[in-house]
């Protein structure tokens, strides 16, 4: 495989941690609009594995996230005063426990996706969907009845470990582990299941084992996804992971294109910064020309969310193959 992907890999690690450097000196406003960004972009990238390489819908990637968020925030909040201490504790230390602490709420969240991937990727279309869509409702209800973990009340008391570097950096390391698998020679089997399940199954690939691989990579890295919103928010509630959530990720994987990487990932960005340009908006105030009145644009507040869903509404309208999707005309041979 080309090194390309590999130089773009380390040059965005490299860019995230620089720009760490002088995230203190940034507006925590636009400092929490771009983490948001980054943890979109890992949780839409994910998805686009399950969704659009392997062609399956699945509608439960919230519960994933919550799995991962309540895992690693869970481990940090008990190890943390037993651990840090034992390794001398200052910043290196905190930092490898962040490290850990995301890795096994990968790794649980990987391991709940194959619990319920296993038997329910037998299933295809709306049927996958509703099962995928049940599994994350029963997630919600279970952390809105455990006292472990807060309850409805929500879990709080997590430290502050998730920074502009590890967002950024997780973000690049998805994408490029992502890409890669699905375009190297054994990850064609996720294409040949997205394109012709039959056809693939009469050719020898083993579409189930593909459709799980697909679940539990998806799932690893959204949960991976929870534990930078859990670290960075120092506190999760089950409410903010219900239906909503996962359409909104939905959503993030349509407008790009369904399996375009590129597009899904310029999608997050544009869907999380697009609420908040419409705050924004909100305090504007625009003259009227030869007079001292203006228009206030007041009335937004109130209506924001109605009018990013017509947005929504018009892209898929306009665009239903993906915003950021396109084709690139061949040439005939004879030039035309």
């Amino acid at each position: 495989m080309s090194t390309r992907p590999k130089l773009l890999l380390l040059a965005a690690i490299i860019a995230s941690f620089v720009i760490s450097l002088f995230s203190s000196h940034i507006n925590p406003y636009y400092l929490d609009v771009l983490v948001g960004i980054g943890i979109n972009i890992v949780l839409a990238a994910s998805l686009n594995l399950i969704n659009g390489y392997t062609g399956q819908f699945s509608l439960g990637h919230a519960g994933f996230m919550a799995v991962g968020g309540y895992s690693a925030a869970m481990f940090s909040i008990h190890c943390s005063g037993k651990i840090l201490p034992a390794l001398g504790g200052g910043l290196f230390a905190s930092q490898a426990l962040f490290v850990v602490a995301l890795i096994a709420g990968g790794l649980v969240t990987a391991l709940v996706g194959l619990i319920v991937g296993a038997p329910s990727l037998r299933l295809r279309g709306d049927y996958l969907a509703i099962v995928t869509l049940g599994f994350g409702e029963i997630i919600r209800v279970i952390l809105q009845n455990t006292e472990a973990v807060g309850a409805s009340r929500g879990l709080t008391g997590i430290p502050l470990y998730t920074n502009f570097f590890w967002t950024f950096s997780i973000a690049a390391l998805a994408i490029y582990v992502i890409t890669s698998m699905v375009h190297s020679t054994h990850g064609r089997g996720f294409l040949a299941v997205r394109d012709d399940e039959i056809a693939a199954e009469a050719v020898g690939i083993n579409t189930t084992r593909y459709k799980v691989t697909a679940f539990v990579i998806g799932a690893f890295f959204a949960g991976v996804a929870g534990g930078l919103y859990a670290h960075f928010k120092q506190y999760l509630n089950p409410d903010g992971f219900g239906f909503m959530a996962s359409i909104e990720i939905v959503v993030m994987v349509i407008l790009g294109g369904m399996g375009n990487m590129a597009g899904v990932t310029a999608a997050a960005i544009l869907l999380t910064l697009l609420p908040e340009f419409l705050r924004v908006l909100s305090g504007w105030h625009i003259p009227l020309p030869f007079t001292d009145a203006s228009i206030s644009l007041k009335w937004i507040a109130g209506t924001r969310m109605i009018l990013y869903s017509l947005l929504l509404i018009l892209i898929m309208l306009l665009r239903p193959q993906g915003l950021f999707t396109w084709k690139i005309k061949k040439k005939s041979p004879s030039g035309k």
